[in-house]
C-alpha cells in the first residue's frame, strides 16, 4: 500500500443487505460499474460477504460489501446469516435491497430493525422497478431502481453520498504538533511487514505530519540517541513502535514528549480512554485466566510475533501467573467474551471506527476489560504515564 492509498479502515463501508434473489448483487454491480459479484437466478448465489475497495463518486473512497441473503435457510444458511449480521458491525451506510415485484418480507423487516438498533444511516432500494411500473411513490429513505436497465442508479449513488457520516474520528497526530515542528519516528524494521514497506500506522502518521507542514525524521531504534545528539534542537515529539518502548524511553530525555503509534491509533479509533482504564486488569490476572489477544488484520506469523509470542511472554513475566492465551485475527472477533479475563487488542489500523467501537461495546456489555497493544506494553514496562504525556487528562487514570 502506498502513502496515497486510502486504507480500508479509513474508507466509508457500505453494506448491501436483503433477501435472496432481491438483486443485491445486481445493484452492487450497477453501482460500482464492475462485475463485483456473481449474478444468477439461483437463490443463495452469494454465499459469503464480498468486499471491494474502490473510489465511488460522489462519495470518494469506499468499501463495498455484498452479503448473502438474510432469509437463507438450513444449518449452512444460518451460518451465512450470522456472518451477514457481523457485517452490520462495520457498516457505515446500510442499503437494504428489496424485490419490488415481491415487496417487503419479514426478513427485510428483521434486518431493518437491526439497522435501526445500530443507528445506521440506511437507504431502502426497491430493485426490479421495471417489473412494477405502477409502483407507489417512495418514502424519503426509499428509492426505486432497475439494476437491469441501469435506471435510478445515478440517483442511488447521489443519495448514498448524502448519507455519508460526518467525520468523527480523532486525528492521529496533527493536533499534537504545529507547522515547523519536527517529529522523530522510531521504526524498527518489522519482519511481519512486506519487504520494502512500512506498516500502515507508520505510513499514516508520516503522511499526517507532512500534511501539517512538519518534518518527519525516521530512525531505527539504535539510531535514536545519536540522532537526538546531532540535531541540536529538541523534537516536538518522539513516536515509537511499541515493541521497542523500553529502549526508546531510556534513550529519550524526560523533557521530550514520548508516545507510540499504537496509543495514537487507539485514540484515532475511539478506544484510548477505555483502553487506559482496562489495562489495570493485568494486575488482577490469576493462574488459569484466559486472555484474548485480538488483531484486526491477518498476516504471516513470524517466529517472534508480537501478538502470539511477545505479549504473552511479557504478560507471564510481569504477572508471574500461568495465563492461558487465545488469539483472533481479521474479522473473527468472538461475540461471546465471557470466558476471557481481559482483551488486548491491536491498534486496529485495518478496522474502521465503527467496528472498533462495536468490539469495545461487546467487551463493556459483558464486563470484560479491554486494552490495546501499546498501552499494555507501556504499562508492563512502567512507562505508561510518560507515554500518555501528550494526553495529560488520561494520566490520572493510572495510579
Amino acid at each position: 500500500m502506498g502513502m496515497n492509498d486510502t486504507p480500508s479502515g479509513e474508507r466509508v463501508h457500505i453494506g448491501f443487505f436483503g433477501c435472496r434473489n432481491a438483486g443485491k448483487s445486481s445493484v452492487v454491480n450497477a453501482v460500482t460499474g464492475q462485475d463485483l459479484s456473481i449474478v444468477s437466478a439461483t437463490k443463495g448465489t452469494t454465499t459469503d460477504p464480498v468486499y471491494k475497495a474502490m473510489e465511488l463518486l460522489p462519495l470518494g473512497p469506499v468499501e463495498i460489501i455484498d452479503t448473502p441473503g438474510f432469509d437463507d435457510v438450513g444449518a449452512l444458511g444460518e451460518e451465512r446469516v450470522r456472518r451477514t449480521k457481523k457485517v452490520l458491525n462495520k457498516t457505515d451506510i446500510a442499503v437494504v435491497v428489496i424485490d419490488a415485484a415481491v415487496g417487503k418480507s419479514q426478513a427485510d423487516e428483521d434486518v431493518l430493525r437491526l439497522i435501526r438498533e445500530k443507528n445506521l444511516p440506511c437507504l431502502v432500494v426497491y430493485n426490479k422497478a421495471d417489473l412494477v411500473p405502477q409502483h407507489a411513490a417512495p418514502a424519503g429513505s426509499e428509492i426505486y431502481v432497475s439494476a437491469l436497465q441501469d435506471d435510478g442508479i445515478r440517483e442511488l449513488k447521489e443519495r448514498l453520498a448524502r448519507l455519508k457520516p460526518e467525520e468523527a474520528a480523532a486525528p492521529i497526530v496533527s493536533d499534537l504538533i504545529q507547522g515547523g515542528d519536527f517529529v522523530i519516528l522510531v521504526v524498527p524494521i518489522d519482519t511481519a511487514a512486506p519487504k520494502g514497506r512500512l506498516i500502515l500506522p507508520q505510513q499514516q502518521t508520516i503522511r499526517e505530519i507532512i500534511d501539517n507542514d512538519c518534518a518527519a525524521i525516521v530512525v531505527k531504534e539504535y539510531e535514536l540517541r545519536h540522532t537526538l545528539d546531532v540535531l541540536g534542537q529538541k523534537p516536538a515529539l518522539v513516536i515509537t513502535d511499541s515493541q521497542v518502548f523500553a529502549k526508546v524511553s531510556a534513550d529519550t530525555p524526560p523533557d521530550i514528549r514520548l508516545t507510540s503509534f499504537s496509543i495514537l491509533m487507539a485514540r484515532h479509533k475511539g478506544l484510548l480512554e477505555n483502553a487506559v482504564r482496562g489495562v489495570t486488569a493485568i494486575e488482577k490476572l490469576k493462574d488459569g485466566d484466559t486472555v484474548l489477544i485480538a488483531e484486526g488484520c491477518t498476516h504471516h506469523r513470524q517466529c517472534d510475533d508480537i501478538g502470539t509470542v511477545k505479549i504473552p511472554r511479557w504478560l507471564r513475566n510481569y504477572t508471574q501467573k500461568d495465563i492461558q492465551i487465545e488469539t483472533s485475527s481479521g474479522r473473527d472477533f468472538p461475540d461471546d467474551l465471557s470466558e476471557y479475563a481481559m482483551v488486548i487488542h491491536c491498534g486496529g489500523c485495518m478496522l474502521n471506527g465503527r467496528e472498533v467501537q462495536y468490539r469495545m461495546k461487546c467487551a463493556a456489555d459483558q464486563g470484560v476489560p479491554i486494552t490495546n497493544y501499546g498501552i499494555a506494553i507501556a504499562y508492563m514496562q512502567g512507562i505508561l504515564k510518560r507515554s500518555l504525556s501528550v494526553f495529560p487528562h488520561l494520566q490520572e487514570i493510572i495510579v
